[in-house]
């Protein structure tokens, strides 16, 4: 079956019709993909599988803090495009991305689970997370969804929270993590290296004049890793490459604008457009003013030289697991301004 995105309910009865299926489904605003929605969503489609129904998720576009508090809502760490592509990959058939509006935040949960999930969608399991909340001012819980189950037929599974280190794996962690720089720590929250993807974009020609040739990535992402150095990954070309990437401004030359510049390790092609992903694995350095061209240009090959050999640690320490990788060296904490 072919994942299909609907973008409301009523898309939802009207493309599927009045012989749709059940379905299994969770509820989420899914932002990372970490690996807490991906146990959610595994057991979803797991739970599909053996009663051969269709798995389904329901998202929500805007995040909901964007409606109910806009000067608290959070900078999204993946765009909704990302997510419903995430879904997919996952196995899900389908996902209901729900516009989140005042008339949306009003409804009640009760009304939420009897219109949207019995009567739309169908519900037949449920997969939630213990502290699940839904309905206008969050009234509805775990208990009251098992309650309304009993009534109108349909499961609801449990499942437990995912713990890194003694940590909860949750999206305000993640991006608590990558705002300070600590990558590494959002990598192993996310199961993955966070990522920035965009298109290359020209920049002033300094990479080249100090014989480090880079490429500039222009990106919409929310969610920007701290200013400083860091050894990353580029994808261009369908390629992936080691690469080493400033996230700043570029004080020595008294810069004023955000860039992200990445240098790839084997790469020597002259590419001017097209997309371009970048993958952030460590944190090397703060970003900071150098007195002359020459002594940036020999900070820029240690740090090249300490990219290059967190890479061959990483290619040594494959066979032994992520995990592994990802705790040797220590990743330096954050360093106050």
């Amino acid at each position: 079956m072919a994942f299909r995105v609907f973008h409301s309910p009523q898309e939802w009865r009207a493309r599927l019709g009045n012989g749709r299926k059940p379905v299994a489904l969770t509820v989420g605003n899914f932002d990372g993909l970490h690996l807490g929605h991906v146990q959610l969503l595994r057991a979803v489609v797991e739970a599909a599988r053996r009663m051969n129904i269709p798995a389904a998720a329901i998202t929500f576009d805007p995040h909901p803090l964007r409606i109910l508090r806009p000067a608290e809502a959070p900078l999204l760490i993946t765009r909704l495009a990302a997510r419903l592509e995430g879904l997919q990959q996952l196995g899900l058939d389908a996902a209901l991305v729900m516009k989140f509006d005042s008339v949306l935040s009003k409804m009640s949960a009760d009304d939420f689970v009897r219109t949207i999930l019995v009567e739309t969608m169908r519900a037949r399991l449920i997969c939630v997370g213990e502290n699940f909340r839904f309905g206008n001012r969050h009234a509805g819980d775990v208990t009251l969804l098992r309650s309304i189950g009993a009534q109108a037929g349909f499961d609801v599974q449990i499942v437990p929270p995912v713990k890194v280190r003694g940590i909860v794996v949750s999206s305000t962690a993640i991006r608590r993590a990558v705002a300070e720089g600590r990558v590494t720590h959002a990598a192993r929250l996310l199961g993955r290296p966070f990522a920035l993807a965009g298109q290359i974009e020209s920049g002033e020609g300094n990479g080249r004049k100090l014989l480090v040739p880079t490429l500039n990535l222009a990106t919409d992402s929310e969610l920007l890793p701290r200013t400083g150095v860091y050894a990353t990954e580029t994808i261009v070309g369908g390629r992936k490459y080691p690469s080493a990437t400033n996230v700043g401004f570029r004080p020595t030359f008294n810069g004023t604008c955000l860039t992200i510049e990445s240098h790839l390790f084997g790469f020597s092609a002259d590419v001017k457009k097209g997309p371009l992903e970048v993958h952030f694995w460590r944190r090397l350095r703060d970003e900071r003013k150098f007195a002359s061209v020459d002594e940036l240009r020999e900070q820029i090959r240690k740090d090249l030289c300490r990219a290059e050999t967190f890479f061959t640690r990483l290619a040594r320490a494959e066979t032994n697991g992520l995990a592994r990788a990802l705790q040797t060296p220590r990743e330096p904490g954050p360093v106050s301004r």
